[in-house]
């Protein structure tokens, strides 16, 4: 697969559906050379084609990993798109296992000489191919749902790394309790990448805070204030005391 073919196939798999013509703008080059590359991709079935735009054709069946990466897709690109502005080549970063830290790390497939550790093999994958990438898998035993490693390995290979981002999502957010997970497993790998780092981005889109009925339950730890939260929009005013604590981004703001 050529850069090009690599490039357009990750941009529209990120956002779903784009134009020819905006790909066009992204890569400097003519229309006409958009199709030209694509055609390949079309036949193979890696892309669909509609009137003047490609849509993706990635699963959206199990494992409910991927499932949850069409949710809020179009939130969640944005929100990824703005964390990958923050991040510079060269930089060094842990990366969760959510589903937004996933578009994340297709973001990030446009910086080169990265240092990544986490603990998911859909974003080692992502990232390992890339050129001057350096990826350390974190784990040796992953969870079927979504490819997530949470076993003793995972933690001695964050806990030997010194990086400047740690990069994670929540899986609901509430006003007095702040940023929550489902499982304790997963508020121990975030408080171990956030030890390990310089600062922490938390990326996460506006359907995860809620003030009441939010389901997860298990509190990620507080961000300092030097740590930067990104979303798609503002939440509530009910908020503002959490987010005021920390750099807010409204990644539609540019």
């Amino acid at each position: 697969m050529s850069k090009y073919e690599h490039d357009i196939l990750s941009t529209v798999n990120l956002r779903g559906t784009v134009s020819v013509s905006e790909l066009a703008q992204i890569l400097d080059v003519s229309d006409q050379t958009i199709r030209r590359i694509v055609k390949p991709l079309v036949e193979r079935g890696e892309l669909r084609k509609v009137h003047g735009a490609l849509v993706s054709t990635q699963s959206v069946m199990d494992p409910p990993f991927l499932a949850r990466m069409h949710e809020n897709r179009a939130a969640k690109a944005a929100i990824a798109n703005s964390v990958a502005g923050l991040i510079r080549d060269g930089d060094s970063l842990t990366i969760d296992t959510g589903s937004t830290s996933a578009f994340v790390a297709q973001a990030l497939e446009s910086r080169r000489n990265l240092t990544v550790v986490t603990n998911s093999a859909f974003i080692a994958s992502k990232l390992a191919m890339i050129e001057g990438n350096r990826v350390f898998m974190a784990g040796t035993q992953l969870r079927n749902h979504d490819g997530a490693a949470f076993d003793r390995n995972a933690f001695d290979v964050i806990a030997s790394a010194s990086v400047d981002y740690a990069i994670l999502s929540a899986s609901s957010v509430h006003p007095a309790r702040g940023f929550l997970a489902f499982d304790q497993c997963e508020v121990d790998i975030a408080q171990a990448m956030m030890e390990v780092s310089a600062s922490t981005i938390m990326a996460v889109d506006h359907t995860k805070f809620k003030e009441s009925g939010a389901k997860a339950s298990l509190r990620i730890p507080a961000l300092s204030p030097e740590d930067s939260v990104v979303c798609d929009k503002r939440p509530d005013a009910v908020f503002d005391d959490l987010l005021d604590a920390q750099n807010f981004i409204d990644a539609t703001r540019g």
